[in-house]
């Protein structure tokens, strides 16, 4: 008798062959009926009963749902890896994050996780250069890097972004990064700001004796993009940044495969449009998973202290997976940034939270200091000088203490 359900809750899956995928699901109909037509949907059958179908077909190829709890409304799914084709996360999400989202039967669907065979991450370039990567091109090994954004996030020309970084980087900031939204604007040109920070980048690194990176915003379509990287590379950069979510990972895939050897800093901005609610979507821990396959060397995870929406379990979560060594892969870790809505004086508690293998971004809670960005820099480094002292003596630290003092009442 032929086999058809794809309902098989005696089934231990293997992931040495197989993707696992474990999703939320609601519906007014029974979990195992609309399980069903999800797992047939998002890989070998349809609506409807197929002539067309062989039972061998099925029985090689047919995903198996090998879990489900009424209560969590948690599925579980394991599909034969031969339902994939290597090394594409376009493919892979059109599978099991593609029409099942559509199907009038599915209330609410969100893809939680994935688990891949070591095969299957194999198959994939992953990080250039990863945590130990990223600390020895600035040469800082024990401690959280600092980094800000310029503010305004638009606004500025070149020169003036870039004498602002110049200004920050002098007093203590390892990093300079672009905000989202600032790529090649009328009033701040692409190659005029790359010219003018890599200037300012490398009187910084002489008068203070540190390296400096500066993450220039490369977002765009696939051949602006990789335009742009390569005069980042030509004009002595060693990082551009990209905003994941809007170009696609397949374009960061893409960046990933050119081996230019420029540190790839992931901006996540959009992300909360689907993994923001708990019954809808994806989660950031998916997220977080495939832009480490597609290459990314740095991702904004979360802040759990600052402004943006994230708890600390989930944060950590996604950190320890960034951070873990992968199955038996070679794939290199992501550093995590933490970013928004952040100031001096959530620094202790965060690194408390989530350790010092992180980048801490600062934007208004630098260039907010009452006293100006180059005060804001000072205040943001002390802070991270002083997470070891315990008898710290604020009037050595006249820019701390001012910071402290006018964001006491965030």
């Amino acid at each position: 008798m032929k086999k058809t359900s794809y309902l098989n809750l005696n089934y231990k899956p293997n992931l040495n062959n197989e993707i696992i995928a474990e999703y939320y699901l609601e519906s007014s109909l029974p979990l195992k009926q609309v399980a069903e037509e999800i797992a047939a949907e998002s890989s070998i059958g349809t609506w409807t009963k197929l002539s067309t179908l062989t039972d061998k077909t099925f029985q090689t190829l047919a995903p198996q749902i090998f879990f489900i709890h009424q209560d969590s409304g948690t599925v579980k799914i394991a599909y034969p890896l031969a339902l994939f084709e290597s090394g594409s996360i376009p493919q892979l999400l059109s599978a099991l994050a593609g029409n099942i989202y559509s199907m009038k039967h599915v209330g609410h669907l969100r893809l939680n996780d994935l688990w891949f065979p070591d095969k299957y991450l194999k198959t994939f370039l992953g990080p250039a250069f990863g945590i130990k990567g990223v600390r020895e091109i600035l040469g800082v090994k024990n401690r959280a890097i600092l980094g800000s954004i310029i503010k305004p996030k638009v606004g500025l020309s070149a020169t003036e972004h870039a004498k602002l970084a110049y200004t920050v980087w002098k007093n203590g900031v390892d990093l300079v990064k672009d905000d989202e939204n600032l790529t090649d604007l009328s009033f701040n040109r692409f190659n005029d700001r790359v010219d003018a920070a890599m200037f300012y980048l490398k009187k910084a690194e002489k008068e203070t004796g540190q390296k400096k990176i500066h993450a220039f915003n490369v977002t765009g379509l696939p051949d602006v993009m990789l335009n742009r990287a390569k005069y980042v590379k030509k004009k002595g950069g060693t990082c551009v940044m990209v905003d994941i979510v809007s170009v696609g990972l397949d374009s960061v895939q893409y960046l990933r495969k050119q081996n230019l050897g420029l540190i790839i800093h992931g901006h996540r901005a959009g992300h909360a449009m689907f993994t923001r609610e708990k019954n809808e979507g994806m989660s950031m821990l998916v997220l977080a998973k495939l832009a480490r396959l597609a290459g990314i060397d740095q991702l904004h995870t979360g802040t759990v202290v600052g402004k943006m929406e994230g708890t600390a379990e989930e944060v950590l979560d996604i950190n320890k997976t960034l951070t873990a060594k992968w199955g038996k892969s070679s794939l290199k870790s992501v550093l995590p940034i933490a970013s928004g809505g952040l100031y001096p004086a959530l620094l202790k508690p965060l690194i408390n939270i989530l350790g010092n293998d992180l980048i801490v971004n600062f934007g208004g809670g630098l260039h907010g200091h009452p006293n100006g960005s180059a005060s804001g820099a000072k205040a943001c480094y002390q802070a991270i000088m002083t997470l070891q002292d315990k008898n710290v003596d604020l009037k050595k630290y006249p820019e701390l203490s001012t910071a402290l003092n006018y964001w006491q009442d965030k």
